[in-house]
């Protein structure tokens, strides 16, 4: 029989494996938010635009993207599965119709533009056109369903909060996609897109607050007062005035910069919420749904490796498609 020695009886170097692999799933749900956030904002204003050509450069401004941007959505299911696999066994049995309505959304979203782009026919595009905003919208809000549900230990298919929560992430992805379009278009495209901005911030910031004011007064269990949600509702303010203003000045680059920090906030506030909780609707902890020492001191070893090049090749894609949309630039 093989001897793993240290490796298998105690948490590598003596870190708390258990949290950080509980905050690890988190950062990773905020990272496919993030990339993938400013994508199906860039679909929700598409359904603002009629001319063609300005429908081109928007689709051409995430073209190269969004397929790398949902890497992280599958990263995030394996993550939970290979680190908590009774949560992931519990969430994707509770919401199993959820979760093929959102994998249907995100296979609607991905072949639309590519059908899109395959006639150059009024009637097809409309259609093809319609079916990117309908993906684009309702994979975020769908995202923002489960997310509720998940903290909250709902198992319905809908809920009020849940309604609240996933139409703030569609806010979210719609500030995300401005400050993602104000940086990637010119003239009178790029004005109107940074209009949305300031509206797109007030519906997100007026429904996180229509759902914290909701978990004071029926979940106070959930410690929404406590300092560290607290702050996070601080930075989340700051980051949105700095994004505001960034607009304001026509710093786009700037603003969305605080794009990241609004999404991470939100996640943050979620797993803080949630923790010691894996799984609030079973009462399954962080420390009893993890699995044994040996496989999570091999699966650190192996994300401390992995995560490195992931990053490398975002680094990659963004750098060698930066810079904005030029004239005659398409989707395809």
């Amino acid at each position: 029989m093989t001897d793993y020695g240290a490796f298998a009886t105690g948490p590598l170097f003596g870190l708390p494996l258990q949290e950080l692999w509980f905050g690890l799933v988190f950062f990773i749900l905020g990272m496919f938010l993030f990339l993938d956030g400013f994508d199906f904002g860039v679909g929700a204003i598409f359904a603002t635009r009629d001319d063609d050509e300005e429908r081109e450069t928007l689709l051409a401004a995430i073209g190269p993207f969004w397929d790398g941007n949902e890497v992280w959505l599958v990263v995030f299911g394996g993550a939970l599965f290979a680190a908590f696999p009774a949560v992931y066994a519990n969430l994707f049995s509770r919401h199993y119709l959820l979760m093929f309505a959102i994998l249907g959304a995100l296979i609607l979203r991905g072949l639309a533009p590519e059908m899109y782009e395959q006639r150059h026919d009024e009637a097809w595009q409309t259609w093809w056109g319609r079916a990117f905003v309908v993906g684009s919208v309702s994979t975020p809000f769908l995202l923002g369903v489960f997310a509720a549900h998940w903290l909250l230990g709902v198992e319905s298919l809908l809920s009020l909060p849940g309604v609240v929560v996933g139409l703030a992430v569609v806010a979210l992805t719609v500030v995300a996609g401005v400050g993602f379009l104000a940086m990637k278009t010119r003239g009178s495209l790029q004005r109107d897109v940074a209009d949305y901005g300031p509206r797109a911030m007030a519906a997100y910031l007026a429904l996180v607050v229509v759902t914290l004011g909701y978990l004071v007064a029926v979940r106070p269990d959930l410690g929404v007062l406590a300092p560290i949600p607290l702050a996070l509702v601080v930075v989340s303010l700051a980051a949105a005035a700095g994004y505001l203003l960034a607009l304001r000045d026509g710093r786009y680059t700037l603003a969305f910069a605080t794009v990241p920090i609004l999404v991470f906030a939100f996640v943050a506030l979620v797993a803080t919420l949630m923790f010691p909780l894996a799984d609030p609707a079973t009462g399954l902890t962080v420390a009893d749904a993890i699995v044994s020492v040996l496989p999570l001191n091999i699966m650190s070893v192996a994300s401390a490796l992995l995560l490195p090049l992931v990053f490398a090749y975002f680094g990659i894609l963004y750098s060698t498609f930066s810079g904005p949309i030029e004239t005659g630039e398409s989707y395809s």
